[in-house]
This record gives structure tokens, C-alpha cells and sequence, in this order.
């Protein structure tokens, strides 16, 4: 969850070759495929933790539905990426 997907991405970015051990360095997180926004910062919170507990699967498919060509999103970003 964040306020500024932006500067998100960026640290992202940062951390896979800080050698930090965050879980974006960890598993090489590098490209965004999907995301939600809310307006309410519980909303956001309650989504995460729903999308936490489900399985792989039906993840993917949610994604599948957001993004059916699995498109990497960072470039609506890249502004701040550069």
C-alpha cells in the first residue's frame, strides 16, 4: 500500500540493487502489472490484507482481468523512474 505509486516504484527500483534485504531485492520485483486505487487509506489496507490471503491462482486472474496482456505499467510512470 502506498500514497504515491510513483516514488513506489522508484524505491522498488533503488532496492534491487542496493543489497537491501526488502522483499522487492529479494525476489527481483521490477515490473508492475497491476494495482488498485482507493481514496480511503482503510479501504486500501482491508484490500491488501484480503488479496494477501488468497491463492496464486487467484491472483493471476485478477490480474488477467486488469492487464489481459500482462503488460508491464511502469512506463505511465516513468517520469520519475528516469
Amino acid at each position: 500500500m502506498t500514497n504515491n505509486l510513483r516514488v513506489r516504484l522508484s524505491q522498488h527500483q533503488e532496492n534491487l540493487f542496493s543489497g537491501n534485504k526488502t522483499f522487492a531485492s529479494r525476489y527481483h520485483v521490477e515490473f508492475l502489472v497491476y494495482y488498485e486505487k482507493f481514496i480511503w487509506v482503510r479501504e486500501a489496507i482491508a484490500r491488501e490484507k484480503e488479496l494477501k490471503k488468497w491463492r496464486r491462482e487467484k491472483k493471476l486472474n485478477l490480474i488477467r482481468e486488469f492487464n489481459p496482456k500482462l503488460e508491464f505499467l511502469n512506463s505511465h510512470f516513468d517520469d520519475v523512474l528516469r
